[in-house]
């Protein structure tokens, strides 16, 4: 099944509980937006395009869970939902792409029906839902012809289809790359702290049949070093205007160590996740999650930090653009000065 699907029998939506992989595969019922917006908070559904179509299903429950009878008193309930699925997760810019567009569905119709108005938020989130995967499917084509055979490839996080509705960014470029009949092996960062990486890319790798290691994320400067990798590829959960790259926290220290290493750097991310109204990396504010995520990690069954610890845990780290080599989107791969490269992307 997708990552993200609506239940058209029972009128709700279906998630994977990411939380229990690999060790359990289990589907989450969402009934409404205030569960929506849970399940983006608590990380049962991550990546960025999967979030967005998170919250463009969560916005078509709240409107179908609403008691309005009236279009005015729906659209209230509708601002008000939205402005509580934004508040989810503050990073990652597809969260409030969707949203707005979403909104956007309301605004551009002259609505005199709720019924009406119901029906047409649930197609609009479904559009949303198709047309990631579509996207991911030209993205994965198009990165793909970056990958040569006998690539050994280092991954950081979890892109693939798990991150997205279906079929992933960095990882279905990887992906494809294999179907097309390449010889390629993975390097999977485990990604600390909530470990996507070891977690979630390893086991869809197993899925799709990719040889993979685990590595420890402070290894990759040395298979960078010592030249048993030839390429880096990861995610985004917001691209600046000037190519600045928000993604899962370790991406700077691994595109910092393939620049140094003179390895190609490639994010892939589509069209939705590039913030032009936001100039640079430094505008973008930086999730802190729970230190929870820190602390409670074990090594050998015991805690491995002291039992009066404290803890830092920011999400997300910027990644300049002079350590991006390319960007694959949808519409294209963009390359430096992405000033104007990326601006070119939206024709």
């Amino acid at each position: 099944m997708r990552t993200v699907e609506w239940d058209y029998e029972n009128n709700h939506l279906q998630l994977i509980d990411q939380r229990l992989l690999p060790g359990e595969f289990r589907i989450l019922r969402i009934e409404d937006s205030q569960q929506a917006g849970m399940a983006i908070r608590d990380m049962v559904v991550r990546g960025a395009p999967a979030i967005g179509a998170t919250a463009g299903f969560g916005m078509a429950l709240a409107g179908m869970r609403s008691p309005a009878n009236t279009v005015v008193e729906l659209i209230a309930e509708l601002n008000q939902a939205a402005e509580e699925l934004k508040g989810a997760r503050p990073t990652a810019v597809n969260l409030k792409w969707a949203v707005d567009r979403m909104i956007k569905t309301i605004q551009d119709s002259d609505w005199d029906d709720p019924d009406r108005l119901r029906i047409d938020l649930l197609r609009a989130a479904q559009q949303i839902a198709d047309e990631d995967v579509a996207i991911n499917m030209r993205m994965a084509r198009l990165g793909a012809e970056m990958i040569h055979d006998g690539d050994t490839i280092i991954h950081h996080c979890n892109t693939g289809a798990l991150a997205a509705v279906d079929w992933g960014t960095a990882l279905g470029v990887i992906r494809m790359a294999h179907q097309d009949g390449k010889n390629i092996h993975v390097l999977v960062d485990e990604t600390r702290p909530r470990l996507q990486g070891s977690r979630l890319t390893a086991w869809e790798l197993e899925q799709y049949g990719i040889p993979y290691d685990i590595i420890p994320d402070n290894a990759a400067g040395y298979y960078l070093q010592t030249g048993a990798a030839q390429k880096v590829f990861f995610g985004a959960d917001r691209v600046a205007a000037n190519g600045d790259v928000a993604n899962k926290i370790g991406t700077y220290k691994l595109a910092l160590a393939a620049f140094d290493n003179h390895v190609p750097a490639y994010c892939v991310a589509p069209t939705s996740t590039i913030d032009r109204d936001t100039a640079s990396g430094d505008m973008i504010p930086i999730e802190e999650r729970p230190q929870a995520e820190v602390l409670a990690l074990t090594f050998e069954g015991r805690p491995a930090a002291p039992e009066n610890a404290s803890a830092r845990n920011p999400a997300f780290d910027i990644t300049p653009e002079r350590l991006v080599t390319a960007i694959v989107t949808e519409n294209g791969i963009a390359f430096p000065p992405y000033l104007s490269s990326l601006s070119g992307l939206f024709g």
